[in-house]
């Protein structure tokens, strides 16, 4: 039997000299092609999570492995080399607001060119096609010349997308990619990942604060409270007993339509 495409065990992270525990403990494994989503109320951890995967932030303890490489031993260079499989999109965008979308879409290219290059610019030209290739895909192939800026944060965060693409990641991490946009915007950006996820073979690890996104994406669903792990299962295993479990006994379900 084929080993889980990513395994995370025992992972731990401690903040600001062993004040604020983050993360206690966390196991789990993801299958090659899987969409998981991750909940949980602001503070359990997802960001964390996610942010330990790529290695953002450093774990405290614990192992991770993806595709068989334990990334938690990796050194620095071999991370970078290790990152070009794994792509990101921020809750705030993370975009260059100044620049060109051309110009942040192909800063996904950052791994697989000399940093000379990319420093003054030089992309070849086949990277230049690729992103104007992305760009067609999010539908923003007309915005391509224009500044960052100028966008709504739906565009923003589809351009966060293309440079994502350009990368052509096995693991797309996505933390909050959503919570900064209104509903119906919010769905636009969701069917993206869902198109990377079932087309491309791109496994997806979502945070996310709704639970009603999170039934309608999630092929399974973790959730996190206080830095523990508290569910593993399936999106309609969710009744609302567990629902109060992760989110509280005041909490209240709030659909995303």
């Amino acid at each position: 039997m084929a080993e889980p495409y990513l395994v995370v065990e025992h992972l731990t992270k401690v903040y600001e000299r062993g004040q604020v525990l983050a993360l206690k403990d966390v196991s789990f494994t993801v299958e090659k092609g899987e969409f998981l989503v991750v909940i949980g109320l602001s503070g359990s951890g997802k960001s964390t999570l996610l942010r330990c995967i790529n290695r953002l932030v450093e774990p405290t303890s614990g192992r991770i492995f993806l595709g068989g490489v334990e990334i938690t031993r990796l050194s620095a260079r071999e991370m970078r080399k290790m990152r070009r499989k794994i792509g990101m999109i921020f809750q705030q965008f993370n975009l260059i607001k100044r620049a060109t979308v051309m110009t942040n879409v192909l800063t996904g290219r950052l791994g697989y060119n000399p940093t000379w290059r990319t420093l003054l610019g030089l992309f070849p030209k086949e990277d230049r096609e690729l992103a104007l290739k992305n760009l067609e895909r999010v539908g923003l192939s007309d915005k391509a010349y224009v500044r960052a800026d100028e966008l709504s944060g739906g565009q923003q965060q589809r351009v966060g997308i293309a440079r994502a693409l350009m990368q052509e990641p096995e693991l797309l991490l996505a933390d909050e990619p959503v919570s900064a946009l209104d509903p119906a915007t919010s769905h636009s950006v969701m069917q993206y990942l869902e198109q990377m996820n079932r087309e491309d073979g791109v496994t997806v690890l979502a945070s996310l604060h709704f639970l009603s996104l999170a039934r309608r994406y999630g092929t399974r669903i973790i959730a996190l409270k206080e830095g523990r792990l508290v569910f593993d299962g399936p999106p309609e295993a969710i009744d609302d007993a567990k629902f109060k479990e992760i989110y509280g006994e005041e909490a209240e379900q709030v659909e995303v339509r």
